[in-house]
């Protein structure tokens, strides 16, 4: 069996105290010894510099860092400059995404699908980047169907991707229906769940809403009488999302992907369940 890969996900904090703030969180997480922290990138590249700054503080603390890499509102120019820029940092992983349209009458630039943004890396870069992309067990929300979801995956594939992270569900079922389907089309390639502990439920159901995450009905009512109990609510979701790691992990899957809110807590608790 190959060996299990486990990375968590930050976004770039907007202050000095949130960027003070999440070192402390990276130290708590390099203890489990990821493979990598990725950063996220904001919708047209509005957080680029952030991007870089909290990748690059990441790797003088010796651990890999995987920017995120969004190429909506991009042109060729900028992304080539991007990648020029990571090359000269020692950075060798990304995570290549189309992003979300900026809001406003931004221009949507010159890339207008994922697949094109890793023929354009392969074709500037060879195989200096090791490349991860998305996966959407549930149907990415502006997928036209199912098959349609399936093969704008595949090309992505074909491309030049070399690894994959979903995005975070609730039902481990979706995922392995997604791996099986596939492996059928003849994908070989890693596809990670990316995993959200359940923290605060009025944001993780606004979120879950705008990225197309199914938060089963069950656990929708479940978290909603909690209210205010912040405690209970955190602690019962503990259980639900360790129950499903545990079981993505049995039924095969090669690592777990954290989006961690920049929250050392949640993420290290189930690490600890786990018996990771």
């Amino acid at each position: 069996m190959t060996e299990r890969t486990f990375s968590f996900e930050f976004f770039p904090p907007k202050t000095a105290e949130g960027m003070d703030k999440l070192r402390a969180t990276r130290e708590q997480l390099a203890q489990l010894n990821p493979k990598f922290f990725s950063v996220t990138f904001g919708a047209g590249g509005s957080t680029r510099d952030r991007t870089l700054e909290t990748v690059r503080d990441i790797q003088a603390s010796g651990s890999a860092a995987a920017p995120h890499l969004s190429c909506i509102g991009s042109t060729e120019e900028n992304i080539r400059e991007i990648l020029t820029e990571y090359k000269s940092q020692g950075i060798r992983h990304l995570v290549a995404l189309r992003g979300d349209l900026p809001s406003g009458n931004m221009d949507a630039g010159e890339f207008n699908y994922a697949n094109e943004l890793v023929d354009f890396i392969r074709c500037e870069t060879g195989d200096w980047f090791e490349i991860e992309v998305a996966a959407y067990p549930e149907v990415h929300p502006q997928a036209r169907s199912y098959t349609a979801d399936l093969a704008n995956f595949k090309r992505k594939v074909d491309a030049g991707a070399d690894s994959a992270i979903t995005q975070y569900f609730f039902n481990a079922d979706a995922y392995f229906r997604f791996v099986d389907d596939v492996r059928a089309q003849g994908v070989t390639l890693p596809i990670v769940p990316g995993i959200m502990p359940i923290g605060n439920y009025v944001q993780l159901a606004r979120f879950s809403d705008a990225c197309g995450a199914e938060i089963p009905r069950w656990l929708r009512k479940k978290l909603e009488t909690y209210g205010d109990d912040m405690a209970s609510l955190r602690a019962f979701g503990l259980d639900v999302i360790t129950d499903m790691c545990d079981r993505l992990l049995a039924g095969g899957a090669p690592g777990l992907h954290f989006y961690t809110m920049n929250q050392a807590g949640p993420t290290t608790t189930i690490w600890q369940r786990l018996g990771l």
